[in-house]
């Protein structure tokens, strides 16, 4: 008897590209700019999150939604820091979030009063860098209590990202981390990262965060 091999997975990930594509096309509709971010686990994201809130929530009308396996602690962390509804996506174990999750977080979101949407992915290197979200950008953040060869050993998500966000480098005198090493681990992987560092503790490299943020929210016009 012949053997069928049903491609289970090529056909999952087909539906989540058209879902995704449909998350973009809303977005894009509403002149929305969304940002995945991605990273391992414990690199910083909500801390930066939360400062980003505290200095331009309001002014950028951003949104959250925000994706973790069994709690949501993370969204109740940045709830706090902004009167606009944090949706909590909790994965049920799953490695990262979906299109299909996405497009449903955003029907809780007052969409005409967002300006700007981060999408805080699962904690996880591997698995969200093949899922596409209708993101605009992944930025992956990569923490100096990591390795200065994380870009080398997970090259796809790296890859994927537009943007590479180091955090905590407040912590530098005190950890055997080669910034200029990770520097170019990170740009030896995909050599067209914008590169960012950053301290969610002292603040140290935020503004130049910030700087982004709103020029991705209020674009320089194209000159005639």
């Amino acid at each position: 008897m012949a053997v069928r091999i049903i491609e289970v997975r090529e056909r999952v990930m087909a539906r989540n590209d058209e879902l995704a594509a449909g998350v973009r096309e809303r977005l894009h509709g509403a002149g929305i700019p969304a940002f995945n971010l991605v990273s391992s686990p414990g690199a910083g994201k909500t801390a930066l999150l939360e400062r980003t809130l505290d200095a331009l929530g309001d002014e950028l009308g951003i949104s959250i939604v925000t994706g973790d396996v069994q709690t949501q602690n993370d969204a109740d962390r940045l709830a706090r820091r902004t009167e606009r509804l944090v949706q909590a996506v909790v994965t049920g174990g799953a490695c990262h979030l979906d299109a299909r999750q996405v497009d449903t977080a955003l029907d809780a979101l007052d969409l005409a009063a967002t300006g700007l949407l981060f999408i805080e992915n699962v904690g996880n290197l591997v698995c969200p860098a093949s899922w596409d979200l209708g993101e605009e950008a992944k930025i992956v953040l990569f923490s100096v209590t990591e390795g200065e060869d994380k870009p080398l050993k997970y090259p796809k998500m790296f890859r994927e990202a537009r943007y590479a966000v180091f955090t905590k480098i407040d912590l530098l005198p005190h950890v055997p981390f080669d910034l200029e090493r990770g520097r170019r681990c990170a740009l030896e992987v995909n050599p067209t990262l914008q590169l960012f560092e950053t301290s969610a503790l002292t603040g140290e490299g935020l503004e130049e965060w910030f700087a982004f943020l709103r020029r991705a929210v209020h674009p320089a016009p194209v000159p005639g």
